[in-house]
Order: structure tokens, then C-alpha cells, then sequence
């Protein structure tokens, strides 16, 4: 199948995390079958930018590391200018996001923490240090810009622990989604919840309610979808929706299994929905990207395919293709679209190491 791929920003993991990139990879876009001849190259060096956020110029990656971080960077071309950095709050951040609250979410996994970066206040304080000395350096250098502590304000989410013992010894902050009421929603992997948040700008974060789930769910990543909340539970294999009652309690309408058999060391990774109502969403361990239809108001299995890979952490789609982050197989599967939504084989695989999350720019 033929078809152009837009450029890509890549996050990895690096030496630090035991990975083999160098920092945050960057991709030139091109035609979907060209493979090794794909340009790949390092943008900023960084240490494990697992997880990587665009909005306009600007690109936003953690650092999941003890006492992790995030940065900034403003994106001009094929190059990626290192701005400033934050505390995340925790250790080994894993997902962030631009809220529309004008702060930079970022969710520490290991230390069950949420941390919000006032956006306003990080660029006035980076914009001040630029026009005092006329540099900033570049990510790395002894010249980092790190932000006030007045811009950055974290919670630690309740210590609860769930039913799989070596996962959910703990709460383990996830991901971080914007609702349509205004307000956050976090992903409690350790602690089957999801957490609600009312943030904004200042930046400050108040506690609104807590969804709690079936026990052993896992709640990994999440997507909306007509109104609903599709969520990815990483230990118990299925896709789950969610539905505010008149009380505003997110309950379960419908949940459906990724697989047959047993768990196992299957686990969920990223969910995305289309337009469509076709909820895709990648299957660690049995390397597979499933399908699933929510446009009837339920869940049900369409069909599913191979990731292309080893170990597909996170997923992107653009026009006509899934590109697939096998984060065991250093390789960006291409993987074509048919008409029901299901992907083909993988019709290139673009060499990237260790890739944990895929951006189309």
C-alpha cells in the first residue's frame, strides 16, 4: 500500500533506562513503504523522554528517571530547541499532556504523584533568563533554565494498593486526560481508580472525586469517545466504557476482551478511538494491535493483528497507517489501515532504538 508518512518525533528510552536510543528521535516524513532508507536522527539528548506532548512549536518530554523531569523545547524545522526544565514530582514520570487549564500535566508512576507546570509562568521565566544573558543552552549544558517552584505544584494520589501484588503494591499515576466538564482525570494503575482533579492556571490542583474500579483492572491509558471513556486496563486484558451517571460517577456500560485465554503476561499499552467509533488499542506480550467497535454505544471485538513487532508501547495513527512503537523490536512498524479498520503487515518498519511513544508534527 502506498502513502506518506508526515515527520515523526520519537520518545525512547535511553542508556539510563537500560534502552538504546540517545534522546528524542526525530523522523522525516515520506513515502509509508520506505523502511531503512527512512531519515532518523537525534534531536535532544535527554534521558529516557518516554513519553513526548506537541502543541504548536512546542514539544514537551519526560525524563522518567528517579527524580524525574520535564522539558521543554521549541520545535523550528527538523531541530528542537531546548527552552527549560521542571521537576515532575516524582519518580519515573510516564505521560504528558497540555491541559486546556494552560498547565503542563505530567503523571510520576513509581511515586503515585501528579504534577501541574503553569505553563504562563514557566515561558515568562525562561523569556526572562533569555533576554538577561542571551542564551539558552542547549538541553544538557550547565546553562538549564529550571523553572520556579512557584510554577509547579504536585499531589500525591491516596496509598491504596489492589489485588495484583507485584503491580499494584501501591498507586501508580498513569495518565492524565482532560474530561469535557473541565477537569482531570488520572489513570491510578496501582490502585484501580481514576482519579478527578479540578487544575488550573496558577497552577493548583483540587481534589474533585475518585471512580473506582473492578478490582485488578489496571487502568493504563484512556480516550473519549461520544461522551464515554474508553479505558485501557493493562492487568485484566480488556477495554472498559465508562459512562457518568446523574451523580457524576463514572460507572461501567461496557467492557469487552482483547484476546482469548488466559492474562496471563498480556498487557494493555495505549488506546486511541476513531471517528468511526473503532477503538484500537495495542496488546503487549501477545504483540497485537486490537480493534474494537464503540459506535453502537457498547464493545465489541472487530478483529486484531500483529503489531509488527516486539512489545508495542505506544501507537500513533495518521491517514491510511498505525505506526507502531515495538519498544523490544527498535523498530516503528508501518502498519496499513484496511476498510474495516483492521491493520495489515507491517509494510516497513522504520529503525528507531527502544521507541516508547510516536508523535506525528
Amino acid at each position: 500500500m502506498s502513502g506518506t508518512l508526515p515527520t515523526l518525533l520519537v520518545g525512547s528510552y535511553t542508556a539510563t533506562g537500560g534502552g538504546n536510543a540517545t534522546g528524542i528521535s526525530m523522523v522525516a516524513g515520506g513515502a509509508a513503504d520506505a523502511s531503512t532508507a527512512a531519515d532518523v536522527r537525534t534531536v535532544a539528548v535527554i534521558d529516557d523522554p518516554s513519553f513526548l506532548a506537541v502543541s504548536g512549536d512546542r514539544v514537551y518530554a519526560v525524563s522518567e528517571t528517579v527524580d524525574g523531569s520535564v522539558s521543554a523545547f521549541r520545535r523550528d524545522g527538523s531541530a528542537l530547541e531546548h527552552l527549560w526544565d521542571a521537576p515532575s514530582g516524582g519518580d519515573a514520570p510516564c505521560h504528558v499532556q497540555v491541559d486546556p487549564s494552560g498547565t503542563l500535566v505530567v503523571t510520576n508512576y513509581v511515586s503515585g504523584t501528579v504534577t501541574a507546570v503553569s505553563l504562563a509562568a514557566a515561558e515568562s521565566h525562561s523569556a526572562s533568563v533569555l533576554a538577561s544573558d542571551g542564551v539558552v543552552g542547549t538541553h544538557g549544558s550547565d546553562d538549564r533554565v529550571n523553572v520556579p517552584d512557584s510554577a509547579v505544584v504536585t499531589e500525591v494520589l491516596p496509598d491504596v494498593s489492589g489485588p495484583v501484588e507485584d503491580r499494584q503494591e501501591g498507586p501508580h499515576a498513569h495518565q492524565s486526560i482532560a474530561t469535557p466538564d473541565g477537569t482531570v482525570l488520572v489513570a491510578d494503575l496501582g490502585g484501580d481508580a481514576l482519579h478527578e482533579f479540578r487544575i488550573t492556571g496558577a497552577p493548583a490542583i483540587e481534589r474533585v472525586r475518585v471512580h473506582h474500579l473492578a478490582p485488578g483492572v489496571g487502568p493504563r491509558h484512556l480516550a473519549w469517545y461520544d461522551g464515554d471513556l474508553i479505558v485501557a486496563g493493562e492487568l485484566d486484558g480488556r477495554v472498559h466504557r465508562l459512562r457518568r451517571d446523574e451523580s457524576g460517577s463514572l460507572v461501567v456500560v461496557a467492557s469487552a476482551a482483547t484476546f482469548d485465554g488466559e492474562v496471563g503476561g498480556a498487557l494493555l499499552s495505549h488506546v486511541e478511538v476513531d471517528e468511526a467509533g473503532r477503538v484500537y488499542v495495542a496488546v503487549r506480550g501477545r504483540d497485537l494491535v486490537v480493534v474494537l467497535d464503540a459506535s453502537d454505544g457498547g464493545l465489541t471485538l472487530v478483529g486484531s493483528a500483529s503489531s509488527g513487532g516486539v512489545w508495542p508501547r505506544h501507537f500513533a495513527r495518521v491517514p491510511g497507517f498505525v505506526l507502531v512503537a515495538n519498544q523490544l523490536s527498535d523498530a516503528i512498524a508501518v502498519l496499513p489501515v484496511g476498510d474495516d479498520g483492521v491493520p495489515g503487515e507491517a509494510v516497513a518498519q522504520i529503525p528507531v532504538g527502544t521507541p516508547t511513544c510516536v508523535v506525528p508534527v
